[in-house]
């Protein structure tokens, strides 16, 4: 069997801005079994301009505020990036980013960046993806907020550009998103559609999605992380703590195994409980050369005798010496 999900707590902006909290949250994601932490690799200037946007969705955690501002309070600074890298390293775990544009694929390559994700919001920006497939490293493709010719359009470029490992998730791009809205029995389509391995980038609350997903066939669930959603920031909402997430590390791993194959006979772990099975036993004490009756012939637990199909059969037939009452019925009774 395949190894268990690869899952990512994705760090995002929940540092907060402090290097320290940074560093508490790999070591946090360590310990709960995670096997990746992502950052993301970007400024304020190479995601935008200030001044050109506000968010007005009255829906929105960050309703009011500019988007330059929301990127320099969330982006996570590039002199970060290493000293995040190597402790995740030393936890052996893996690290890697979402890069944002090619000067951010350029200073991870410095880096060993090993695994490249790209965000929901840049799986139309054919330069970057093309300048991301280039490093030859495996790639990891959100999908949210684009239809089925846009993400045709996204592993084209991803594949004619050299990336021969490519992971497609499925991704709902709202923050926190509706369960209703995951539709997760798009994962073995996708997979079957673009012959590659699918996951989840999961913003809902909870890991009911995320569990969902790994039976759907999910190599790979990425979930926003954070040390405690009480401290706030601009993910915290829809951000999992330490306990929750060594839990989804634990069910996910769980609910894979549990998949296994397609299985019929009885399994080696049955053997001792299907003596619980019913079977025929002589009910009330007879004589030799009477006939076999539902009054003296019962189907009842445990399965030492004959199988409760023969009960029609053994019925009018006479036994060869008398039968205690509680004796399991055997061909070796019958005349």
């Amino acid at each position: 069997m395949e190894n268990s999900p690869l899952i990512v707590a994705e760090m995002s902006a929940n540092h907060n801005q402090s290097l320290d909290r940074a560093l508490a949250i790999v070591d946090a994601a360590a310990k709960a079994g995670a096997h990746a932490v992502k950052l993301q690799t970007y400024t304020p200037d190479t995601m935008t301009l200030p001044g050109v946007f506000t968010i007005e969705d009255e829906n929105s955690l960050w309703q009011g505020m500019d988007l330059y501002e929301l990127y320099q309070k969330a982006h996570t600074p590039w002199e970060w990036h290493k000293p995040l890298f190597d402790r995740a390293r030393e936890l052996g775990i893996t690290a890697f980013s979402t890069p944002f544009d090619a000067t951010a694929v350029e200073f991870l390559e410095e880096l060993g960046n090993p695994i490249y994700k790209v965000a929901s919001f840049e799986n139309t920006d054919i330069p970057l993806m093309g300048t991301i497939a280039r490093t030859g490293k495996p790639v990891i493709l959100s999908t949210g907020g684009a239809d089925l010719a846009q993400i045709s359009r996204a592993v084209t470029t991803l594949k004619e550009n050299g990336c021969t490992d490519l992971t497609l998730l499925k991704c709902t791009s709202a923050y926190p998103a509706p369960v209703s809205s995951c539709n997760l029995l798009t994962l073995p389509h996708m997979a079957e559609m673009f012959d590659c391995k699918v996951g989840l980038s999961d913003h809902t609350q909870g890991m009911g999605a995320a569990l969902a997903a790994v039976a759907l066939g999910a190599r790979v669930i990425e979930k926003h992380f954070t040390l405690d959603r009480a401290d706030g920031g601009v993910d915290a909402p829809f951000s999992m703590e330490p306990s929750e997430l060594a839990q989804l590390v634990a069910e996910a791993d769980r609910a894979h195994r549990a998949l296994g194959g397609i299985q019929y006979q009885v399994q080696a772990s049955e053997t001792e409980t299907v003596s619980f099975k019913r079977s025929l036993y002589i009910s009330r004490d007879v004589a030799a050369g009477e006939m076999l009756t539902p009054d003296n012939v019962r189907v009842i637990r445990p399965g030492l005798g004959l199988s409760p199909r023969h009960y029609d059969t053994v019925l009018g037939r006479a036994v060869k010496s008398p039968l205690k009452k509680g004796t399991p019925l055997a061909w070796a009774h019958l005349a």
